[in-house]
């Protein structure tokens, strides 16, 4: 008598309808490294700078500090993945933003929260690198959608950005008279982090599940074909150098705008109206310029959406209408993350698989050094005359150098 083979219990299928729901929960960690972690920070600045005595330019280098960390944390990432694999990096990364955006809650000297905010960007730099090349991947494993589900990851901040408009203005208000009350804030921005991560893990659990947690090469063992199609990142310089520029000019206006439309008169619920749009914009942007990605394999996506970020800053400025303010924040959630997203299809068109994670890292550096120096100069310039405004003009300008920049970056023929 013959005995049966072992039956196993086979994952489910990879269905479209499926990647759709796992790329939703991969986008969580968009969510928590930018939306929760970083751009939360703008609402959260007007409270912080009243209650602590802070001028515009330390008020700025908070945002700075959080990018010298992220450009630390995108920096050792590549060897972090190399080590431990892209699905742990993602997961330890989201804890360990999680538990320093808890502790901004406990400290109010500028050095403690100068810390906190670098060691949450070092975090955030590890969540947002793995989880953006987990994202190629499973768009890699759906390639008639992969720029739409490469957008909806990096469009998930626009989910965090959402939250966060939706919670911190409340979690102020209810604070009001309370000693620091807007350490309540980022407490509830932990808790939900900490609801994002959760996400995160059957994200990873639903990857592995389908064979995605390494690269296509790596399981096919083609590790000599990969050496073979090294590709030298220098190629890439225009775009590197109109992606460095994008960090410098985005992250002004995502600090400081709104301190600008409080100067203006805005109210708390308009300020949280305009917030929620912009995210709402950001989650839009994933559907909206997919063609655009898909189509092109050089810079000229980045170049479009720089030009279009540039006219987003200057209108805030041109005009102090809340329906011009409405329109700028709308078209900024738009397109800003979708400038994230060309990078990385950028280096999806142009690199072999195995070489995705060297040039995601190389964009995420460039990105970070923009950062460090766009939140201190923007807050510099506005401490002088002509005040916020005259800082969102240079964050403009700085747009459009990188839109020329980027224009001139060609698909590589190799």
């Amino acid at each position: 008598m013959t005995k049966s083979a072992p039956t196993f219990s086979a994952a489910p299928a990879l269905t479209p309808e499926r990647a759709l729901w796992v790329a939703l929960a991969l986008s969580m960690g968009a969510a928590v490294s930018l939306g929760l972690a970083r751009f939360s920070y703008g609402l959260l600045l007007p409270p912080m700078r009243a209650d602590l005595g802070w001028s515009y330019a330390l008020a700025g280098g908070m945002n700075t500090a959080n990018a010298v960390g992220y450009l630390v944390g995108a920096l050792v990432t590549p060897a972090l993945m190399r080590r431990h694999g892209a699905m742990r990096v993602l997961i330890v990364g989201a804890l360990l933003a999680t538990l320093f955006m808890t502790g901004s809650g406990f400290v109010t000297s500028a050095p403690a929260l100068l810390s906190q905010r670098l060691l949450a960007g070092l975090a955030s730099a590890w969540v947002f690198v793995a989880g953006g090349l987990l994202a190629a991947r499973l768009g890699a494993a759906q390639p008639s959608r992969s720029s739409f589900l490469l957008g909806l990851y990096y469009g998930g901040t626009g989910f965090g950005i959402l939250l966060s408009a939706l919670v911190v203005p409340a979690v102020l208000q209810a604070a009001a008279g309370v000693a620091h009350g807007w350490a309540w804030a980022w407490w509830a921005l932990a808790l939900a982090s900490a609801l994002g991560t959760a996400l995160l893990a059957w994200a990873v659990h639903a990857m592995a599940g389908q064979g995605l947690g390494v690269p296509v090469a790596a399981a096919a063992g083609a590790g000599p074909q990969a050496v073979a199609q090294f590709v030298p990142l220098h190629r890439f310089a225009w775009a590197l150098g109109g992606y460095t520029l994008f960090g410098a000019g985005y992250i002004g206006y995502m600090t400081f705008i709104i301190a600008l439309l409080r100067e203006q008169g805005a109210s708390a619920g308009f300020v949280t109206l305009f917030y929620s749009l912009l995210g709402l914009a950001c989650v839009a942007s994933s559907r909206l310029w997919a063609g655009l990605l898909d189509r092109f394999r050089g810079g000229q996506p980045q170049a479009l959406l720089n030009m279009l970020l540039g006219v987003a800053t200057l209108l805030p400025v041109l005009s102090p209408s809340l329906p011009v303010a409405l329109v700028s924040g709308v078209m900024f959630g738009a397109v800003f993350l979708s400038v994230v997203a060309s990078t990385t299809a950028l280096v999806r068109h142009n690199l072999p698989q195995a070489d995705w994670a060297r040039g995601i890292s190389a964009f995420t550096i460039a990105f970070a050094l923009g950062q460090i120096v766009g939140p201190t100069v923007t807050g510099w310039i506005s401490d002088g005359a002509g005040g916020l405004a005259r800082g969102l003009v240079v964050s403009a300008g700085t747009l459009w150098l990188g839109a020329a920049l980027a224009s001139r970056q060609r698909a590589l023929h190799h």
